[in-house]
């Protein structure tokens, strides 16, 4: 009688499961199974592989701090990716999940999505094609969940995502416009402002319109709750700033990231100590508070990852003060602890160049640019200006080797 009892149990449990199974069932069991199945299994596991992807991404880009930093840290390769193509396999894994969650758990009855967890799904489908550098897959799964879930409370992120694609496609009129819209009608919490702000900024920058990026990045630096985007930020507003000439505010700017010390990435400090000594005028009552300085920052055993960089603007410090022997110390130091900085390099070897030039050590001078020109891409306005440099130096060292020989 208990056997018969436990098989009838089971049965009865079979079916409920059977019919919870289903995606065509809109009742309160099949609703929560497939939201349930959605959200802590497929969705999970997607979205640890989205964020050990872009981990891994942060992990190897490395800012070039010679030039405005993009609003987000984000290799780009040039081309436009297609469909069959692939990057990093852990966007692969969060795309299948994705692609996963919506074949086998979405419920669509009568036009309406039954499963609160499906726009996730899209919303995981198109970052994880948007940091594959696949946009227009990712435009697609963005705009689905902006035409399909008009409810969703996911709309604003997926507005924000496509505009951010937008602009990589370099539609930045496009995407202002639209965030514009969003600005206008949609009710925003603090990081979404933020993040609406800062996608603005990155495309006036890309406009060329620096005065209007600065005044988005302050609302993007005000209202983020992220303290590492807040020191990117507020780095980018002082480089700005810098474009523009206007150096006392960059140089509060930069103060406002050293403000932050800890909470923020070190990098931005160090880069942002260092711009506020070029962007200050060595005079004689600041000399000495300026060295120190420099002597602070390279004593800091907290600071040896940028030793290159703090050897150079040392090197700068003493030409400028017209210690030069101190100064070609500091040049080969920065050259000795420089680490995959080619600009850095060329910086270095430009500045060597040129001070053996200045004192007719036309030799060394020609070696020192043909160390530039190996640290500057080809087909540059820099490179060609270089390489003209070096071909008329060449005809010197000829007619001074001549010389030297009929003597």
């Amino acid at each position: 009688m208990k056997l018969r009892i436990k098989f009838i149990l089971a049965g009865v449990l079979g079916g409920i499961l059977f019919n919870a199974c289903s995606t065509k069932k809109d009742t309160f069991v099949n609703r929560n199974w497939h939201a349930m199945n959605t959200k802590y299994n497929v969705l999970y596991n997607g979205n640890i592989a989205f964020e050990e992807g872009r981990e891994a991404l942060n992990m190897s880009y490395l800012d070039n701090y010679w030039e405005v930093l993009p609003v987000e840290r984000l290799q780009v390769k040039d081309e436009i990716r297609l469909d069959s193509e692939n990057n990093n396999p852990n966007f692969i894994i969060a795309e299948e999940k994705a692609t996963k969650a919506i074949q086998k758990h979405s419920m669509d009855i009568e036009d309406e999505e039954r499963n609160p967890q499906t726009d996730e799904a899209f919303l995981l489908l198109g970052k994880a094609r948007y940091f594959d550098q696949r946009y227009i897959p990712a435009i697609e799964a963005f705009n689905y969940i902006l035409r399909k879930y008009t409810q969703s409370d996911k709309l604003n992120e997926a507005t924000i995502w496509r505009e951010k694609t937008n602009i990589r496609l370099k539609n930045e009129e496009l995407a202002i416009k639209n965030l514009t819209r969003l600005l206008k009608f949609e009710q925003l919490d603090d990081q979404e402002y933020a993040d609406t702000h800062a996608m603005m900024a990155q495309a006036y920058i890309n406009l060329k319109a620096p005065d209007t990026a600065i005044q988005e990045l302050k609302i993007a630096s005000a209202y983020t709750k992220k303290l590492a985007e807040k020191g990117r930020y507020y780095f980018i507003i002082g480089q700005l700033f810098n474009q523009l000439g206007h150096k006392d505010s960059a140089n509060y700017a930069f103060g406002k990231i050293i403000e932050l010390n800890r909470k923020s990435p070190r990098v931005y400090m160090i880069n942002a100590h260092l711009h506020q000594i070029q962007n200050t005028e060595i005079t004689e009552e600041n000399k000495e508070e300026l060295l120190q300085d420099l002597v602070d920052l390279e004593e800091n055993r907290e600071n040896r990852p940028f030793l290159d960089k703090i050897y150079n603007q040392r090197a700068e410090f003493y030409m400028a003060t017209g210690s030069d022997s101190l100064g070609i110390v500091y040049f080969n130091k920065s050259l000795r602890a420089t680490q995959n900085s080619p600009q850095l390099n060329a910086l270095n070897y430009e500045n060597l160049a040129e001070y053996n030039f200045d004192g007719n050590e036309y030799k060394f001078a020609g070696n020192y640019y043909d160390s530039v020109l190996t640290n500057l891409p080809e087909n540059t306005k820099k490179y060609r200006a270089i390489k003209k440099k070096l071909d008329n130096l060449e005809d010197v060292i000829k007619y001074e080797d001549v010389v030297q020989y009929a003597d």
